[in-house]
């Protein structure tokens, strides 16, 4: 039997129809307080990022929305867009699956990446000191 992907147990079909009103007592405390303050007038990019969503998905819901608005709580009615959020660099695609529910826009798009060193140079530790160069 596959595994079903679920939210606090409801299912994508079941938290498609859920408003972000509605979803507040599921969500954290961290990202209801969030979600709260978008909603009122003291964010308005997360609040423009909305309006914006919501046109966006009313005329093409295939397209990418491109947003620099990292600090955005993934809510349900975004379930099934994709968005380009800016990690500082490139645009990075995120998918809105109903197991990143609750979580922000850039968590999903790391402004670092991991460094990977070579081996020391020349010179560099006590015993490579005394090679010859060539």
């Amino acid at each position: 039997m596959p595994k079903l992907d679920k939210y606090r147990g409801k299912t994508t079909e079941e938290m498609t129809g859920v408003s972000a009103q509605d979803v507040l007592p599921m969500l954290t405390s961290r990202a209801r307080r969030a979600l709260k303050r978008a909603m009122s007038n003291k964010s308005l990019d997360v609040k423009k990022l909305m309006k914006k969503v919501t046109a966006i998905k009313a005329k093409n819901p295939g397209k990418v929305i491109k947003t620099q608005v990292r600090e955005a709580v993934i809510i349900p009615e975004w379930l099934g867009l994709t968005f380009a959020v800016h990690n500082g660099k490139e645009w990075k695609n995120l998918f809105v699956s109903i197991d990143k529910l609750g979580y922000r826009l850039g968590d999903f798009a790391h402004t670092t990446s991991r460094v990977l060193h070579s081996g020391p140079g020349v010179g560099a530790t006590r015993g490579s000191k005394f090679i010859p160069l060539k």
